[in-house]
């Protein structure tokens, strides 16, 4: 099963998403600017693979659902995330709300080049 639901903050509203697999689940809420997710969340593969992107992100772990996510402190943090005032100890809903609050980035392509926008056709 998939759920998506808006996350009502100080300053906007995230989007939650959970996806229920087998003997597991995968939980995020994404603003504009970034994202924070369950222990699936590889900080250290965005850092170290997709640096050029900039990925502003966070893993918070003994996630369960939205509700964890938004109270339990980020375990670890992208190095994006990191230039934003987001860290390590911050719970859930403070980078959420810090990220609201910035001006999201541009977009990127799988190659991290600027997005060309929709293709023509």
């Amino acid at each position: 099963m998939v759920e998506v639901r808006p996350i009502p903050l100080k300053g906007g509203t995230a989007v939650g998403v959970k996806v229920e697999l087998p003997k597991t689940r995968l939980v995020a809420i994404a603003t504009p600017a970034g994202y924070i997710m369950c222990g699936a969340l590889d900080v250290r593969l965005l850092d170290d693979l997709l640096g050029a992107r900039r990925i502003v992100a966070g893993r918070a772990l003994g996630v369960r659902d939205f509700s964890d996510l938004l109270e339990r402190p980020l375990e670890s943090v992208t190095s994006a995330a990191r230039e934003l005032g987001i860290h390590p100890g911050m719970t859930g809903r403070d980078a959420l709300e810090r990220l609201l609050a910035v001006e999201p980035a541009p977009a990127v392509t799988a190659a991290g080049g600027d997005d060309p926008g929709p293709a023509a056709g």
